[in-house]
């Protein structure tokens, strides 16, 4: 049985060059994927520590495809993201909601032998999602997880095109929030702490720009009905919950550790719902990928190289906040 490269975090908090058995045939709808690009998530830094594959927004081309396997082929372009199985019979995943089946395989649990940060992963062909014509492998890589996130946030039900969307942050998902919501015919409201980001965040297509700092009243053309909160810290809500909407929805997608903790009586008396939300379900992955694709939504990256060193200084670089917005691995 041959092997694979892959990079494991350690009790250290050290990415650490290890190998992953390939078998000589693959069982099931089983998919061998040469990774040629990986985004780099805030979440990976979480799992630094354990002796596990890590990265979770990986593209590749198909290089073998198990017996069971119906629709992929060799060298098809896929992309993988967060989720990597659930159990195909429970209600959440007959109705497109599979990321919140109880028997579900995320990052981190319990398949923690495959990820992006390697030379090849073994996936199911059903959460493989093939990768538009004409998209790179560099901008399709964060769309994995940071795209499929703040996507399936706007594509909610009860959602439109004649909303008002805030964007709490210009990051990594930030930037890409912005750029949907705009897409979709959204008014897009940027709020961030100080008035730096203010040209970029217009040039991905906000409409508005609000700097926070130093403000007890914040001002805004029209109320906020949806609210992405993109960034860890915890926003100040006797700025926020003024220039929310009645019955408006805000959605934490960043991981912090901590309560997320908001004023009881402004939700009761607006009607405000706090709404958790993981990734996009496979049937909106691969619609925000179309989407994307369609309306030329690319995510700002810096590339690092796909190796141990390479891999250390990406991480490095986005602990310390130097990153802009998401950096990438590309295999050399």
């Amino acid at each position: 049985m041959a092997s694979f490269t892959v990079f494991k975090g350690s009790k250290g908090g050290m990415v650490v060059e290890s190998s992953s058995p390939r078998p000589d045939q693959l069982r099931g709808d089983k998919v061998l994927v040469r990774i040629t690009a990986s985004g780099l998530c805030g979440t990976d830094l979480h799992y630094l520590d354990q002796d596990m594959v890590l990265g979770h927004e990986g593209v590749g081309i198909v290089e073998a495809v198990g017996p069971d396997s119906k629709f992929l082929k060799k060298g098809d372009r896929v992309g993988f993201g967060y989720e990597h199985d659930s159990c195909g019979n429970c209600h959440q995943c007959l109705t497109g909601n599979e990321t919140y089946c109880l028997n579900r395989a995320i990052y981190g649990s319990p398949n923690v032998d495959q990820g992006s940060f390697a030379s090849h992963a073994i996936m199911r062909e059903s959460f493989l999602h093939q990768i538009p014509e004409g998209m790179s492998d560099v901008d399709a890589a964060p769309l994995q997880c940071a795209g499929a996130t703040v996507f399936s946030v706007l594509r909610a039900p009860e959602g439109g095109p004649t909303e008002t969307i805030g964007v709490m942050g210009l990051g990594g998902l930030g930037h890409l929030a912005i750029q949907f919501a705009a897409k979709m015919g959204n008014r897009v409201i940027v709020l961030s702490s100080s008035d730096s980001k203010r040209d970029e965040a217009l040039k991905l297509g906000a409409h508005e720009f609000v700097a926070t700092r130093g403000q007890k009243t914040l001002r805004v053309s029209s109320p906020i009905n949806r609210l992405l909160v993109t960034t860890s810290a915890q926003p100040d809500w006797e700025q926020i919950l003024p220039i929310m909407a009645p019955r408006s929805v805000i959605a934490p997608l960043s991981v912090a550790e901590g309560n997320f903790e908001i004023p009881y009586m402004p939700l009761v008396l607006q009607g405000i719902a706090v709404r958790g939300s993981l990734v996009a379900p496979r049937n909106l992955h691969r619609e925000m990928l179309a989407f994307a694709a369609l309306h030329g939504i690319r995510p700002v990256t810096e590339v690092f190289p796909l190796t141990e060193e390479g891999i250390r200084e990406a991480v490095g670089r986005l602990r310390r906040g130097e990153v802009h917005l998401r950096a990438v691995l590309t295999a050399v």
